[in-house]
């Protein structure tokens, strides 16, 4: 065992590392998640993925080996909208649990999981716990499923319940400082045993061809655009590219607009738990306006339901590099 033998494939700089296969990138994360490697080893890891980046064979096959060990929630009535949650806020109030709560009002079941990589930054789970909406918890006996989500209500849950390996992989960035593939990997993590929409996001744009083609291959249904400082909802000031999937299958559902607003009506400046949660409280009450920009997120994510909802067929249709009407 061990991974050294993928390390020197992958840890040759940026121009001499070689890719491994899916089913290599399986074998590697999985010897990680169950905690079979060293830290040295980890660390080495880490370090040259970072350089070399992913690729989306890599990706696909650390997402089997993630969600071959995960926890998962039953199927639901509805498709679970799948919301990762890894950054929170550091110069904007974190808006996920807005977009949360808006699309429960929708009638949907809403999961977020997520855990902190930084230590400065405001979670999504803590503005969800001052709204009154208590963390989930998995039963100790890991081969008990957890519940379904019922429709109309949130589940946020901390990663290392759902799998502790990622949470551990995760943690790693506090010590070398820098993302690695846990954080690619848990963006597109979907902890459900039944349909499912996941909303993820890029920062740079440059990972955005290579979660797309990702999307497509995993057969995913999910709604795919730039996020807000990390986070998977939208930036309240700008409208970004939205590209969705429904069963791998791509549509560009709007290019990005130009522009960015100079302020939104009743956004807090202050970022801390209690100002999000009452801004948050106060968007839902119809005392301030939806930000334009989520309204629009939460329109397409409707969208990618409905059309899984029509189709719930389970297996994945083929790709088209032309666009497919979803």
């Amino acid at each position: 065992m061990g991974i050294s033998h993928y390390i020197k494939d992958i840890g040759r700089g940026a121009r001499g590392a070689r890719a491994v296969t899916r089913v290599q990138a399986q074998d590697l994360l999985g010897q990680v998640l169950d905690g079979q490697v060293t830290d040295l080893e980890i660390g080495a890891f880490c370090i040259a993925m970072r350089i070399k980046g992913e690729s989306a064979d890599e990706m696909g096959g650390f997402l089997d080996a993630l969600h071959a060990r995960s926890r998962k929630f039953a199927a639901s009535t509805r498709p679970t909208v799948v919301l990762p949650s890894y950054n929170g806020a550091r110069r904007l109030p974190v808006l996920t649990p807005l977009l949360a709560l808006l699309l429960a009002r929708e009638g949907l079941p809403v999961l977020l999981h997520g855990m902190r990589t930084e230590a400065r930054r405001v979670l999504a789970s803590d503005v969800l716990e001052a709204l009154g909406i208590p963390a989930t918890h998995a039963p100790q006996d890991a081969s008990v499923e957890l519940p379904a989500i019922a429709a109309g209500t949130i589940a946020h849950i901390a990663t290392g319940e759902l799998q502790p390996g990622l949470a551990r992989l995760l943690a790693v960035r506090e010590v070398i400082g820098l993302r690695n593939p846990g954080h690619s990997a848990a963006k597109l993590y979907i902890p459900c045993a039944g349909p499912s929409v996941l909303v993820t996001s890029y920062t740079h744009p440059e990972y955005a061809s290579m979660l797309q083609e990702c999307l497509q291959a995993q057969g995913a249904s999910a709604l795919l655009s730039r996020g807000l400082e990390g986070e998977v909802v939208a930036d309240p000031r700008r409208s970004p590219r939205y590209d969705g999937f429904v069963h791998g299958a791509h549509r560009l559902l709007q290019e990005q607009q130009p522009g960015t607003a100079s302020e939104v009506a009743g956004l807090p400046e202050a970022i801390d738990v209690a100002t999000t949660a009452d801004y948050t409280r106060r968007v839902l009450a119809g005392e301030l306006p939806v930000p334009e920009a989520i309204a629009q997120q939460v329109a397409f994510i409707l969208q990618i339901v409905q059309a899984l909802e029509a189709a719930p067929e389970s297996t994945p249709r083929r790709p088209a590099s032309d666009g497919v009407q979803p």
